[in-house]
């Protein structure tokens, strides 16, 4: 995903937020990675724009991510020991990728990759789910993918989010749009003779990727800014999540977990970018909201200081803990604002 075209005028404007929000960000929101977790830098100079990640079943610490859009039908296995491509897949049989922008790991041990971004802001009236087993070898290779074609019953979607659930093997999808986000639930098996049918279960606020539990029990989303965890029952997210305490990335694009489900691992577009490790949280509610699925555009954003990683600040709590909260939650909003703003701005370009 390109946050803004790739000009002088968006480079300008880029900087100029970011230095604004950079500048007011509190301590908590550039969230450093946890003592003791296993973070890592990805080396390669072919991975300059990660946009999704999932971490291998077969080979403990290997991590498999791709390009977004300009490189081509491969995907990387990348080794959180060392921060080093060991395995590069390159897929036959799918044509040519558009806007890939996720990959999760299923059940069946098969690797599911999300050619679903779209940037002409929505308008496709189609995109592509690609899947191909999970390499038994680390090495360079060549696979031939199935390939699925995937349509929303409510129309286009601009999408970055997709999600394999880890026990029943459905589909599902979180699109991206600052007011009307959602998450859609496919078919209970993809077909690859005809469109399979994504259907809206839920809102969600904006999402760049989102992961299962390993168990099925939790969905972490994540946005620019924020992310939170749900309790998932019946096949749908409950009540309001709870907060996480994702780390601030330049272009936040990626989270997975780790096999063994303890930690969150959160990736960024960018060369030598890095992969941050984040205690994952048990989804139990956080507020008072009823199970309705997720909330709107606009949630309460994470990296919060408080006595239980994810939870709200406690009453009685150090002085100056609410106001603290409510002020980087603020600043993280206008931050939000000033992207989209910009984003729309420069999008309209200079009128004649």
């Amino acid at each position: 995903m390109r946050l803004l075209p790739r000009s002088s005028a968006a480079t300008a404007a880029t900087a100029v937020i970011a230095v604004t929000v950079l500048a007011a960000l509190p301590t908590a929101a550039l969230a450093a990675e946890t003592p003791g977790a296993a973070g890592f830098t990805i080396t390669d100079p072919r991975i300059r724009e990660s946009s999704g990640l999932t971490a291998s079943r077969l080979h403990p610490g290997v991590y498999w991510t791709h390009n977004d859009s300009d490189d081509g039908p491969y995907v990387y296995g990348v080794d959180a020991a060392t921060g080093k491509t060991v395995a590069r897949v390159t897929l036959t049989g799918i044509g040519t990728p558009r806007d890939v922008e996720a990959i999760s790991l299923g059940p069946d041990g098969q690797l599911y990759v999300g050619d679903i971004g779209d940037n002409r802001n929505g308008t496709w009236d189609h995109v592509w789910v690609y899947r191909f087993p999970e390499p038994k070898q680390l090495a360079d290779t060549t696979v031939k993918a199935e390939q699925f074609t995937v349509t929303y019953a409510d129309g286009p979607r601009d999408a970055e989010a997709l999600m394999v659930h880890p026990v029943t093997g459905r589909v599902y999808i979180a699109s991206k749009h600052e007011r009307t986000a959602g998450l859609y639930e496919g078919p209970e098996r993809l077909s690859a003779g005809g469109p399979n049918v994504f259907r809206r279960v839920a809102d969600v606020p904006w999402v760049t990727d989102g992961a299962f539990s390993p168990d099925g029990g939790r969905l972490t989303l994540r946005g620019y800014f924020t992310a939170r965890t749900y309790p998932w029952k019946d096949g749908r997210p409950q009540g309001g999540g709870t907060r996480v305490s994702a780390p601030f990335q330049g272009q936040a694009e990626s989270v997975t977990y780790t096999a063994d489900g303890a930690t969150l691992m959160f990736g960024s577009e960018g060369a030598n970018s890095r992969v941050i490790a984040v205690p994952a949280t048990d989804g139990a509610p956080d507020d008072g909201s009823s199970p309705a699925g997720p909330p709107a555009s606009g949630a309460a954003p994470s990296g919060t200081a408080s006595a239980r990683p994810g939870s709200p600040p406690q009453a009685g709590g150090p002085a100056g803990e609410d106001g603290a909260f409510a002020k980087g939650a603020l600043v993280l909003l206008v931050g939000t604002a000033l992207v989209i703003g910009a984003k729309r701005l420069l999008r309209r370009g200079p009128k004649n």
